[in-house]
């Protein structure tokens, strides 16, 4: 039962999205190569702008639009797409142009938004209106699972070690919230070499606590020394 007190979810409309294979988790730090015309316009638009974009993970269908030869007659010719409802907002922080045609970005991952509702344009883009989350609360690492917030500690540090000039590059980035479960967790979620099916289930939980048991249980399961 919903509180009367409530706020009314914040919602978003026609926000334009960008599926891909892989899952971006709140905080995170995400390149991308942009060459399909349908997005060159739209993060083109979004970054003037400074406006957010939304990225889906993909359950159906390729990050680059195909033809499908077995398609009716009566479609539009092309591969079926279809992604998660759960997604997570991007903000461009980074954005080169090496050559024409072609798009070099950095992003950020904002808060997780639910789409309600969502329609491709005759392009291929995809826009959605979308209900945002609110904001993670912040859940202290307790004790027992201190050794993975460690086991990351260790593992930026050997990365820093081996190229101390390259942290603009490297999937860790600041601000660092070594102390925030959910922050914890998502980092590693994302280094992990697990599906992107499993990625986006642990995006989706509402839980950072359960979020970074999880995760915790994973690299037992891989063999990460902690």
């Amino acid at each position: 039962m919903s509180n009367a007190n409530e706020e009314p979810a914040l919602t978003l409309s026609q926000l334009p999205l960008f599926p891909l294979q892989t899952v971006l988790f709140p905080g995170g730090w995400m390149p991308l190569r942009i060459f399909e015309v349908r997005y060159l316009d739209m993060i083109g638009r979004c970054h003037k702008a400074g406006a957010p974009f939304g990225v889906v993970c993909l359950s159906e269908g390729s990050e680059v639009r195909r033809a499908d030869p077995s398609a009716s007659p009566a479609g539009d010719g092309f591969a079926r797409e279809a992604f998660h409802p759960v997604g997570t907002l991007a903000k461009i922080e980074r954005l080169e142009r090496p050559q024409a045609g072609l798009m070099m970005i950095h992003c950020r991952g904002l808060q997780r938004f639910h789409v309600k509702a969502s329609h491709q344009l005759p392009h291929g883009l995809w826009v959605a209106d979308v209900d945002l989350d609110e904001a993670e609360a912040v859940v202290p690492v307790p004790e027992d699972l201190a050794s993975t917030r460690d086991a990351l500690q260790r593992l930026l540090n050997n990365l820093l070690a081996q190229e101390p000039d390259a942290l603009s590059e490297l999937p860790l980035q600041p601000p660092y919230q070594w102390n925030d479960c959910g922050w914890v967790a998502n980092r590693w979620a994302e280094l992990l070499p697990v599906p992107a099916e499993l990625k986006q289930r642990l995006m989706s939980l509402d839980n950072p606590l359960l979020r970074l048991e999880l995760v915790s249980d994973l690299l037992d399961r891989i063999g990460v020394d902690r």
